[in-house]
């Protein structure tokens, strides 16, 4: 262990990915610098939904959105935008997104997402009660409410995920007016997921992580890391102004971890899915996540009051956020709860850039032509369910360990074949 002490570990990011890394390899006996220019937890990690959503093992490529498509890109406020300006780059996601449709695809991809998320909890729990921390998540389950759709389908839906093993209730319109009284009679029907969990705050739960990290001996260091060169025993991190060696580097960067790989070879798919939410100062009395299967969007009570979340919208990283798909999720929010007082103007909005790969998992792995270079990205929608257990697998690369589960189907080699054929680098498997 005297030995690892010695090695210097870079993890390029803040986010709840960069901080559960980080944390875990301080804890390893690493000696470990997180980087980031914008501070701790400052995109999606702050403003998500703050859903630990470990029912969500279905890749967003299923076959039947194709059907959904027009519609939702004609509408300039439906769930999904892509804005015009930014087709064309988008184009080569979407075509690799249509094939990740194919029945033994889509099947693969379902288990990649339910070994990570069979631990996302498990994970979290360790590291949180070895701090005394166990109160920052709230483990209620979440609601996934229906309007229109019919009950056989809803019962299709529930089988599909009673067939994958998620703990899950079919409720009753009277059954989901007990537990969430303050729910509208629009609601005829509800899955109860049971395992799910929920943070009252994203951003206190990231600093609180960070903050252990800290009295770890791990360090901060509010800087932009723009490039990363392989040296002589290790990597040179560098931005306009300074240079930084390191023994061992992660990428843990979301959406702009595209480009500090591509210098070195690593080409990926990623793009992102810009979320939004509001903030009505009052939660409305609800006790856990509640989420609309018709209107694509989801509603978590918070200690500043009730955020409503949702969207997805592909333009790009640099332009602006467009406010008015923030404030379109109001009149869903005031549609779903009984409360006839809620404002029709938020107290707050927010956009954030969710890092996305056309197959809906992750990025976790050492890089395959640069050894002690490793990569913890593109968990979309599920980075703050996916924390704690890609901190674990990514110390586990880091200290040469054999994995809990194959890291196969998470490897940047499924997006480099070239490198999956020719490298000699052995994964963890």
């Amino acid at each position: 262990m005297a030995e690892q002490k010695k090695q210097q570990i870079a993890v390029v990011g803040a986010g709840i990915i960069g901080i559960c890394c980080a944390l875990n390899l301080q804890r390893a006996g690493f000696s470990v610098t997180l980087y980031d220019e914008n501070g701790l937890a400052q995109g999606c990690s702050k403003g998500n939904a703050g859903h630990f959503a470990t029912e969500q093992i279905f890749p967003l490529a299923h076959p039947s959105l194709l059907k959904k498509l027009p519609g939702m890109l004609f509408n300039p406020l439906g769930p999904l935008r892509i804005d015009w300006r930014y087709i064309f780059k988008a184009l080569p996601w979407f075509w690799l997104f249509t094939k990740n449709m194919r029945s033994k695809t889509y099947s693969a991809n379902i288990e990649a997402l339910k070994a990570l998320n069979n631990r996302a909890i498990t994970a979290y729990e360790h590291l949180l009660n070895e701090f005394n921390l166990a109160h920052l998540l709230t483990k209620k389950g979440s609601l996934l409410t229906f309007e229109t759709t019919s009950l056989t389908h809803i019962k299709k839906i529930y089988n599909s995920f009673i067939a994958q093993g998620i703990a899950v209730e079919l409720l009753s319109a009277e059954e989901v007016k007990l537990l969430e009284p303050t729910l509208s009679a629009v609601i005829t029907h509800a899955l109860l997921f049971k395992d799910v969990a929920h943070s009252v705050d994203p951003y206190f739960f990231c600093i609180n992580l960070a903050e252990q990290f800290s009295a770890l001996g791990g360090k901060f260091c509010q800087q932009k890391i723009s490039k990363i060169k392989q040296s002589d025993g290790g990597y040179i991190l560098s931005n306009n102004q300074q240079t930084f060696f390191v023994d061992k580097v992660v990428v843990a960067a979301g959406a702009w971890s595209k480009s500090l790989i591509e210098p070195l070879g690593y080409k990926v798919p990623l793009d992102t899915e810009r979320g939004y939410h509001c903030m009505l100062a009052s939660n409305y009395g609800l006790s856990r996540p509640v989420a609309s299967a018709e209107r694509n969007f989801i509603m978590t009570p918070m200690i500043q009051g009730l955020r409503i979340a949702g969207t997805v919208e592909f333009a790009g990283t640099e332009r602006e956020m467009n406010e008015k798909r923030a404030f379109a999720l109001v009149p869903h929010a005031k549609a779903v709860l009984s409360n006839s007082s809620i404002p029709s103007e938020p107290s707050s909005i927010w956009m954030g850039c969710r890092p996305s790969l056309p197959d809906s998992l992750p990025v976790i792995s050492e890089a395959p032509y640069h050894p002690n270079l490793f990569f913890a990205f593109g968990h979309q929608h599920l980075g703050l369910t996916q924390g704690a257990v890609t901190g674990e697998l990514i110390t586990s690369l880091c200290l040469r360990q054999d994995a809990e589960i194959d890291l196969t189907p998470y490897s940047i080699c499924r997006f480099n074949t070239q490198a999956a054929s020719n490298s000699h680098i052995p994964f963890a498997q």
